[in-house]
Protein backbone atom coordinates (compact mmCIF):
# COMPACT_ATOMS: atom_id res chain seq x y z
CA UNK A 1 0.00 0.00 0.00
CA UNK A 2 2.81 2.12 1.12
CA UNK A 3 4.81 1.58 -2.29
CA UNK A 4 1.25 2.24 -4.38
CA UNK A 5 0.95 5.54 -2.82
CA UNK A 6 4.30 6.59 -3.47
CA UNK A 7 3.30 5.53 -7.12
CA UNK A 8 0.58 7.62 -7.00
CA UNK A 9 2.67 10.61 -6.10
CA UNK A 10 4.54 10.67 -9.16
CA UNK A 11 0.87 9.57 -11.52
CA UNK A 12 0.44 12.94 -13.45
CA UNK A 13 1.48 16.10 -11.70
CA UNK A 14 -0.02 18.52 -14.18
CA UNK A 15 -3.29 16.55 -12.11
CA UNK A 16 -2.22 18.79 -8.88
CA UNK A 17 -0.97 19.12 -5.74
CA UNK A 18 -4.04 17.75 -4.17
CA UNK A 19 -4.17 14.31 -6.47
CA UNK A 20 -0.35 13.98 -6.66
CA UNK A 21 0.75 14.58 -3.10
CA UNK A 22 -2.21 15.17 -0.32
CA UNK A 23 -4.59 12.20 -1.32
CA UNK A 24 -1.54 9.25 -1.28
CA UNK A 25 -0.48 11.25 1.92
CA UNK A 26 -3.53 11.05 3.33
CA UNK A 27 -4.74 7.48 2.35
CA UNK A 28 -1.01 5.69 3.87
CA UNK A 29 -2.37 7.80 7.20
CA UNK A 30 -5.80 6.23 6.85
CA UNK A 31 -4.68 2.82 6.07
CA UNK A 32 -1.85 2.44 9.25
CA UNK A 33 -5.04 3.94 11.29
CA UNK A 34 -7.27 1.01 10.01
CA UNK A 35 -4.43 -1.68 10.48
CA UNK A 36 -3.19 -0.78 14.02
CA UNK A 37 -5.88 0.94 15.30
CA UNK A 38 -8.50 -1.95 15.10
CA UNK A 39 -10.63 0.00 13.08
CA UNK A 40 -10.66 -2.37 10.23
CA UNK A 41 -9.35 -5.57 12.64
CA UNK A 42 -11.04 -6.47 16.02
CA UNK A 43 -7.41 -7.74 16.32
CA UNK A 44 -5.67 -4.19 16.37
CA UNK A 45 -3.36 -3.47 19.23
CA UNK A 46 -4.96 -0.35 20.71
CA UNK A 47 -8.93 -0.43 20.79
CA UNK A 48 -10.22 2.58 18.72
CA UNK A 49 -12.29 5.58 20.35
CA UNK A 50 -13.94 8.29 18.90
CA UNK A 51 -12.18 10.27 17.46
CA UNK A 52 -9.60 7.79 15.23
CA UNK A 53 -13.58 7.05 13.93
CA UNK A 54 -14.18 11.06 12.67
CA UNK A 55 -10.70 11.22 11.57
CA UNK A 56 -10.96 7.98 9.06
CA UNK A 57 -14.60 8.68 8.20
CA UNK A 58 -13.72 12.51 7.76
CA UNK A 59 -10.23 11.80 5.67
CA UNK A 60 -12.41 9.25 3.47
CA UNK A 61 -15.11 11.65 2.71
CA UNK A 62 -12.49 14.08 1.66
CA UNK A 63 -10.59 11.63 -1.00
CA UNK A 64 -13.85 10.40 -2.21
CA UNK A 65 -14.71 14.43 -2.62
CA UNK A 66 -11.41 14.73 -4.55
CA UNK A 67 -11.81 12.03 -6.47
CA UNK A 68 -15.12 13.02 -7.62
CA UNK A 69 -13.95 16.74 -8.27
CA UNK A 70 -11.31 15.13 -10.40
CA UNK A 71 -12.43 12.16 -12.32
CA UNK A 72 -16.45 12.79 -12.68
CA UNK A 73 -17.62 13.54 -15.76
CA UNK A 74 -20.91 14.80 -14.10
CA UNK A 75 -21.55 18.83 -14.97
CA UNK A 76 -20.15 20.69 -11.98
CA UNK A 77 -23.75 21.48 -10.42
CA UNK A 78 -24.28 17.37 -10.43
CA UNK A 79 -20.51 16.93 -9.19
CA UNK A 80 -20.94 19.31 -6.42
CA UNK A 81 -24.20 17.63 -5.11
CA UNK A 82 -22.44 14.26 -4.88
CA UNK A 83 -19.91 15.50 -3.11
CA UNK A 84 -21.84 17.18 -0.62
CA UNK A 85 -23.67 14.35 -0.24
CA UNK A 86 -20.69 12.24 0.57
CA UNK A 87 -19.37 14.57 2.66
CA UNK A 88 -22.54 15.87 4.78
CA UNK A 89 -22.47 16.26 8.45
CA UNK A 90 -22.97 13.48 11.01
CA UNK A 91 -23.53 13.88 14.01
CA UNK A 92 -24.60 12.10 17.59
CA UNK A 93 -26.87 14.14 18.51
CA UNK A 94 -28.84 14.16 15.32
CA UNK A 95 -30.50 10.87 14.42
CA UNK A 96 -30.87 10.36 10.63
CA UNK A 97 -33.21 7.61 8.88
CA UNK A 98 -34.65 7.22 5.70
CA UNK A 99 -35.41 11.12 5.81
CA UNK A 100 -35.94 11.55 8.87
CA UNK A 101 -34.04 13.70 11.00
CA UNK A 102 -34.17 14.18 15.40
CA UNK A 103 -32.34 15.99 17.44
CA UNK A 104 -32.17 14.06 20.29
CA UNK A 105 -31.60 15.93 22.92
CA UNK A 106 -35.09 17.01 24.34
CA UNK A 107 -34.21 20.06 26.47
CA UNK A 108 -33.11 22.11 23.47
CA UNK A 109 -35.36 25.00 22.64
CA UNK A 110 -36.74 25.62 19.53
CA UNK A 111 -34.21 28.19 18.49
CA UNK A 112 -31.23 25.70 18.82
CA UNK A 113 -32.93 22.69 17.11
CA UNK A 114 -33.70 24.70 14.47
CA UNK A 115 -29.99 25.39 14.75
CA UNK A 116 -28.77 21.66 14.88
CA UNK A 117 -31.06 20.67 12.22
CA UNK A 118 -30.21 23.43 9.17
CA UNK A 119 -25.86 22.90 10.46
CA UNK A 120 -26.26 18.86 10.12
CA UNK A 121 -27.59 19.88 6.45
CA UNK A 122 -25.34 22.35 5.40
CA UNK A 123 -27.95 23.18 2.50
CA UNK A 124 -30.61 24.58 2.13
CA UNK A 125 -33.61 22.63 4.15
CA UNK A 126 -37.42 23.46 3.36
CA UNK A 127 -39.60 24.42 6.58
CA UNK A 128 -41.84 21.58 6.64
CA UNK A 129 -39.16 19.54 6.70
CA UNK A 130 -37.89 21.16 9.59
CA UNK A 131 -41.39 21.30 11.08
CA UNK A 132 -41.86 17.71 10.71
CA UNK A 133 -38.26 16.80 12.02
CA UNK A 134 -38.83 18.62 14.67
CA UNK A 135 -42.23 18.27 15.49
CA UNK A 136 -43.09 21.87 16.23
CA UNK A 137 -47.16 22.28 15.88
CA UNK A 138 -47.13 25.53 15.23
CA UNK A 139 -45.66 26.26 11.52
CA UNK A 140 -46.57 30.12 11.60
CA UNK A 141 -45.03 30.92 14.74
CA UNK A 142 -42.13 29.02 14.11
CA UNK A 143 -41.58 31.38 11.42
CA UNK A 144 -42.37 34.48 12.91
CA UNK A 145 -40.59 34.09 16.27
CA UNK A 146 -37.86 31.39 15.74
CA UNK A 147 -36.65 31.71 12.14
CA UNK A 148 -36.81 35.40 11.91
CA UNK A 149 -34.96 35.84 15.07
CA UNK A 150 -32.11 33.57 13.52
CA UNK A 151 -32.33 35.33 10.89
CA UNK A 152 -32.11 38.63 12.20
CA UNK A 153 -28.92 37.72 14.28
CA UNK A 154 -27.62 36.43 11.12
CA UNK A 155 -27.18 32.74 12.05
CA UNK A 156 -29.39 31.80 8.95
CA UNK A 157 -30.36 32.27 6.26
CA UNK A 158 -34.68 32.34 5.84
CA UNK A 159 -35.81 32.63 2.47
CA UNK A 160 -39.68 33.43 3.21
CA UNK A 161 -41.04 32.98 -0.63
CA UNK A 162 -38.66 29.98 -1.13
CA UNK A 163 -39.85 28.55 2.62
CA UNK A 164 -36.17 27.38 3.02
CA UNK A 165 -33.59 27.78 5.72
CA UNK A 166 -29.67 27.57 5.45
CA UNK A 167 -27.31 27.99 8.12
CA UNK A 168 -24.85 30.73 7.64
CA UNK A 169 -20.84 31.03 8.74
CA UNK A 170 -21.95 32.69 11.90
CA UNK A 171 -24.35 29.81 12.69
CA UNK A 172 -22.11 27.38 11.91
CA UNK A 173 -19.91 29.04 14.69
CA UNK A 174 -22.32 29.38 17.23
CA UNK A 175 -23.51 26.05 16.79
CA UNK A 176 -19.82 24.32 16.92
CA UNK A 177 -18.35 26.63 19.71
CA UNK A 178 -22.09 26.50 21.89
CA UNK A 179 -21.80 23.11 22.44
CA UNK A 180 -25.18 22.55 20.75
CA UNK A 181 -24.17 19.13 19.51
CA UNK A 182 -22.74 16.09 21.86
CA UNK A 183 -19.77 13.74 21.12
CA UNK A 184 -22.05 10.85 21.67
Amino acid sequence: MFQACQQLEQYNKSKGRSLCIQVPRILIGLYELRNNRAIGHVSGEVNPNHMDAELFLRGMKWIVGEFVRFFSKLSEDESRAVVEAVTVRTHASIWNEGGVRRVLDPSKSAREEMLILAYAENRPVSVSDLLKWSEYSNASRLRATVLKMLHGDALIHFDAERDTVQILPPGQKYVEAGGLLSDG
